[in-house]
């Protein structure tokens, strides 16, 4: 099979051809379809990610076909249409899984990251964290709702019952959480890249009642803050904007380091949490969401071939909405 692997820190990837994946007792083998092109990717490329398995092919937003399932494998069968998220494997016995808190498995290992992932013709997962995916969203679109959509959403859920949201960087996961925001009746406060006004007018086609850079305040103080940029110092600045009792929400795998701040930034029983990972029941309930709500996802589409192009325009911040490989572009 082709694919694009990354053999040391630093990149680019490699184009490479290697021999087609063969599914465990538990596994499916995957014929990839589509790859959503993740932040979290760049941290790998960047060597940003501890205890990276080189060479490894990223990916974890993949979307695929099942061609042939392992033995012990229940509940899929050949041809079923597949997602399989970042979560690719938990022990199920430790004191976090028993909790239902699988996120923090300390065995855990992670698609793309731990284990080879999607930017390939061809793919294995663990069939019991593979997702199903509602119909009407096309492969492509479909992508991103594995990793931007599902994480995003757990941000969400943890910035609880806030009505006034502030969205500090408006790419893959921000475009999809802003329209669950407008359909359940929330304000979103967008705060791009400073002077990005084309991320700002897309901003407040998705419903946005205001939308600014990172360096503005928003106009009203806000019940909870949702941070997808990778940059510390974004914190003090959305602690600055909540109001008394308000919450900031680290959503991204990686970030910069914060900057020391007053403490009167946090008085007031504001509080600063992250997120780590997602759970099973997280994805079904998201799916489900996702059913409901019929998200409008923004994606531009790179061939697998293309997949250096692709991370770059990402870090470059040229990307409105998702980038997405698809085996079926050319490139």
């Amino acid at each position: 099979m082709k694919a694009m692997r990354l053999q040391q820190p630093g990149g680019p990837l490699a184009a490479v051809e290697l021999p087609t994946p063969r599914p465990g007792e538990q596994q499916v083998l995957i014929e990839v379809l589509c790859c959503g092109v993740c932040r979290t990717d760049l941290h790998l490329l960047d060597g940003e990610l501890p205890h990276i398995a080189y060479p490894i092919i990223p990916g974890h937003e993949i979307v695929g076909r099942v061609v042939e399932c392992g033995r012990a494998v229940r509940g899929l069968e050949v041809g079923s249409r597949v997602g399989v998220p970042w979560l690719g494997f938990t022990c199920g016995a430790c004191a976090y899984c028993r909790k239902g808190q699988e996120n923090l498995c300390e065995q855990a290992r992670f698609t793309g990251y731990s284990c080879d992932g999607g930017y390939a013709q061809w793919a294995v997962a663990d069939a019991r964290f593979c997702l199903p995916i509602p119909g009407h969203y096309s492969n492509a679109q479909a992508a991103p709702l594995l990793c931007a959509g599902l994480i995003g959403y757990r941000a969400l859920r943890a910035a609880g019952d806030a009505q006034d949201i502030g969205l500090y960087g408006f790419g893959a996961a921000a475009h999809l959480i802003a329209q669950i925001c407008r359909a359940q009746g929330r304000r979103v406060f967008a705060l791009t890249r400073p002077d990005d006004v084309a991320a700002q007018e897309f901003a407040r086609r998705l419903g946005a009642s205001w939308a600014g850079g990172s360096d503005q305040r928003p106009p009203e103080l806000l019940d909870a803050a949702i941070i997808f940029a990778p940059t510390g110092a974004l914190v003090p600045a959305a602690l600055a904007a909540t109001r008394k009792g308000g919450s900031v929400v680290c959503a991204g795998i990686h970030m910069s380091d914060i900057p020391s701040f007053p403490y009167s930034l946090l008085w007031g029983e504001r509080s600063i949490r992250s997120v780590a990972n997602l759970t099973r029941a997280d994805g079904l309930e998201f799916m489900k969401v996702a059913t409901d709500v019929r998200l409008d996802v923004n994606v531009e589409r790179f061939a697998l071939a293309d997949a250096n192009q692709a991370l770059e325009k990402l870090r470059q911040g040229r990307v409105e909405g998702a980038a997405v490989l698809d085996m079926a572009a050319s490139g």
